[in-house]
């Protein structure tokens, strides 16, 4: 945490997750970064719109991740994913199927680094799938065969602090932490992977504009050194289901004026991995 003045700066990294799901997402993740308001994009690698849109998000000055996906079958004549319900309760159960699991494993991370010639900076989960049981480890084991020593950053799903944020979001704050997070600190502990230190930006997806906006300025009133903000936007969606309106919200509030106001006010960097304690 560095001091500048009498104002302790706080680094927080804002990650925009769902690049490559379409066309309308990936043009606000690239919009964003241009305006330094996101330093780190997830990428769906299979989705529809991931190879087109690759080549200009890599031009962007901030972290490209893995955004695993066990979970949403991205697009007609793709593969069939089973809900996150049945992914967890499997999972649980021991009876989630390693060997699929690695098969989806190795053709993302393919993809990745075809469209990047690298690897990816971190690592987490479309729907936080990353943290389950068999997933996890499934994945570290990846990871060391892929990377060796240098592996990527693993996003940390433990909840940040929840002054002032609503029962309904801290409850499922809770709950997304509660399925995996100590776990995975753990393993990423042993096995010396870097993670960031809590994650912010839990919530029910509704409520437009003035409520993301109240529930923004709580998460970078509450945000410590080293947490990251998580974030859905999309830019001129046409889709009309109450998800993609409330992309196109998130979009407006991260992209006005008065984010960088509050960023001010709360002494929030945006910031790269690298400069998140670890």
């Amino acid at each position: 945490m560095e001091v500048r003045g009498e104002f302790l700066i706080k680094n927080v990294i804002v990650c925009g997750d769902d690049f490559g799901m379409n066309a309308d997402i990936d043009e606000a993740m690239i919009s964003l970064a241009g305006l330094g308001r996101m330093s780190a994009v997830s990428c769906l690698t299979l989705g529809p719109t991931f190879q087109a849109n690759a080549a200009r998000l890599a031009m962007c000055d901030i972290d490209l991740g893995l955004h695993l996906n066990l979970t949403e079958t991205l697009s007609d004549g793709a593969e069939i994913m089973p809900p996150l319900s049945r992914l967890i309760m499997r999972a649980y159960a021991g009876r989630l199927d390693a060997a699929w699991v690695d098969a989806q494993l190795e053709r993302q991370f393919d993809a990745f680094e075809a469209a990047f010639g690298r690897m990816p900076d971190y690592v987490d989960g479309h729907q936080h799938v990353h943290q389950l049981p068999v997933v996890r480890q499934r994945l570290l084991a990846l990871l060391k065969r892929r990377y060796g020593a240098r592996m990527p950053w693993l996003r940390q799903t433990a909840p940040g602090v929840l002054s002032g944020i609503p029962l309904k979001e801290s409850f499922k704050a809770r709950v997304i932490g509660a399925l995996g997070a100590a776990a995975l600190g753990r393993d990423a502990a042993r096995d010396g992977l870097r993670t960031n230190r809590r994650m912010l930006g839990v919530y029910g997806f509704e409520g437009g504009k003035r409520h993301y906006a109240e529930l923004l300025q709580n998460w970078l009133f509450n945000a410590c050194d080293g947490d990251l903000l998580m974030c859905h936007p999309a830019k001129d969606s046409s889709g009309d289901c109450a998800m993609s309106r409330q992309r196109r919200a998130e979009y407006e509030v991260l992209a006005c004026p008065k984010m960088g106001e509050w960023l001010r006010t709360n002494g929030v960097r945006i910031a790269r991995l690298d400069a998140a304690p670890h």
